[in-house]
């Protein structure tokens, strides 16, 4: 339907070595679509919040003039029906935030696993021949800078792209490499193993970064949202005066629900970020000297 580096190296562009992230067009692009992100959320929730505010008081004076038509029959066999329908919106709700919520915890134990791969094949370097080394430790390097500039980019996805082509590209460059200075030695069965480590993290953070619930879902829990405010406002058509702070309360948390849920699902595009775990791969980068 629709994920601001909080390290002071990605706060001012640079990269650790005295390299220069570069921050032009692209980065200036995706922060206006974060920005858009953002309104797009916040206006879907405002959105939904009046909509449900509306459909109480419809509810409401529906709920009034059967009354009027029949007073002894008006809510029979309703409460069954509520309950039926305002329990599925809360088990909707809490499906889809309890999801939002485990894959942003798992984006960012992915983020600390790719910088525990990069660092572990990156210290087995020191197995191989003296004379690569060299040359693979500036690839090393090479690939963080663009392993970081893959994320850094988003939400431009095509910026994005071009960064993760030429992570590949490295990714291949440096497993060729090591694999010719090992071939024949001992070193081979740890080097090797610790770089396939490397290259898989960074397929199962691709996965896991565009894995979403079907657009239905949202949906339906929109469409809930609403036929329950329809509900609710016919069951307080019984009192004479319209109760504000319950109907307003009603719509406001369930608008809120869903607007921290698309938050959640989104982490470098909204208010909620993942972007802070960035911090240890800077950390690497600055190891690599």
């Amino acid at each position: 339907m629709f994920a601001i580096p909080s390290a002071a190296a990605l706060q001012l562009g640079r990269a650790p070595g005295g390299m220069r992230y570069h921050r032009g067009r692209e980065r200036t692009h995706g922060s206006d679509c974060g920005m858009n992100f953002t309104i797009r959320a916040l206006l879907l929730a405002v959105g939904l919040c009046a909509a449900m505010l509306a459909l109480q008081e419809l509810g409401r004076r529906l709920g009034v003039q059967r009354a009027a038509r029949d007073p002894e029959g008006a809510r029979a066999g309703a409460g069954v029906v509520d309950g039926a329908i305002f329990a599925l919106l809360g088990l909707l709700i809490a499906f889809t935030f309890s999801g939002a919520a485990s894959r942003f915890e798992e984006r960012r134990k992915l983020v600390v696993e790719e910088a525990n791969a990069i660092g572990t094949a990156y210290l087995r370097i020191d197995l191989l021949p003296a004379a690569v080394q060299g040359d693979l430790r500036e690839g090393f390097r090479r690939y963080l800078d663009a392993r970081l500039a893959v994320y850094r980019m988003l939400p431009d996805l095509d910026a994005s792209k071009v960064e993760l082509a030429r992570a590949n590209r490295l990714q291949q460059e440096i497993w060729g490499k090591a694999v010719a200075a090992s071939a024949g030695t001992p070193a081979a069965v740890l080097v090797l193993p610790a770089l396939n480590q490397m290259i898989d993290i960074t397929t199962t953070r691709t996965m896991v970064a565009q894995a979403h619930p079907p657009a239905i879902i949202f949906m339906l829990l929109c469409g809930l949202a609403l036929l329950g405010a329809l509900l609710a406002g016919d069951a307080m058509a019984a009192a004479r005066k319209r109760d504000w702070v319950h109907m307003a309360t009603f719509a406001f948390a369930v608008a809120g629900a869903v607007y921290v849920i698309l938050d959640l699902e989104f982490p470098r595009l909204g208010f909620i970020r993942v972007d802070a775990f960035d911090a240890v791969l800077v950390e690497l980068r600055a190891s690599m000297q």
